[in-house]
């Protein structure tokens, strides 16, 4: 379960920028472009080796950003992402027995759901906060409403990912269901590779301008 400070911090945010970095020397620059954008939360995902050590960069230089890591999918990922101090973990599925173990070692986890026995899978782990991955092939927000509703009084919260960008996004921040979006489509892999922070810095600002128009 998501603390309720770390929830809060995660609802203002609105906009978690999921990240695939290849060169951990780009961490801090790439942190310090989405926050001039206005963007103060992000997901390094474990699809390269560099992911960790950018988390340490981040923490180190860049302690405002609200930094987390995605892919989690052993109990030995559980390890290497607590000790490399990650603000919260997620994954793309519902892994019980990883899911059990973060809880163990005390790390925020969002494990990722796409039916209705996911939701209630996570609920009895005590999970209330949930990944909804693949979002727009899975049917998308009408898809999630629909699912959601029977346990909507449960006090639940959903981050959708997968195929979201500056056209929905705005669609998925009004309703309730939403604690934030995340969107890889912000900082793609080849803009960071690239080390273009002004473009990086440009769909953060309008990311971030299009949360606000929602959320205020």
């Amino acid at each position: 379960m998501f603390p309720t400070e770390l929830n809060q911090k995660i609802k203002k945010s609105a906009i978690i920028a999921v990240l695939v970095i290849d060169d951990a020397a780009n961490a801090v620059a790439l942190a310090r472009a989405l926050l001039r954008g206005g963007i103060d939360a992000m997901e390094l995902t474990l699809r390269t080796d560099a992911a960790l050590g950018a988390l340490r960069a981040i923490r180190e230089d860049v302690p405002e950003m609200l930094a987390g890591i995605g892919t989690i999918l052993t109990k030995g990922q559980v390890d290497e992402v607590v000790a490399a101090g990650a603000a919260f973990g997620v994954a793309p599925g519902l892994n019980r027995k990883v899911v059990e173990y973060a809880q163990n070692k005390g790390l925020p986890f969002g494990p990722g759901i796409v039916t209705p026995s996911d939701i209630e899978q996570g609920i009895e782990l005590g999970c209330r906060t949930l990944k909804f991955f693949p979002a727009e092939t899975a049917g998308g927000l009408s898809h999630l409403k629909n699912m959601a509703a029977p346990y909507q009084h449960l006090n639940i919260d959903f981050i959708p990912l997968g195929g979201l960008n500056a056209t929905n996004m705005r669609d998925y921040l009004a309703s309730p269901l939403i604690s934030a979006i995340g969107g890889s489509w912000i900082a793609k892999r080849e803009l960071i590779a690239a080390q273009d922070w002004n473009q990086i810095e440009a769909n953060a600002r309008e990311a971030r301008q299009n949360a606000d128009s929602v959320r205020g």
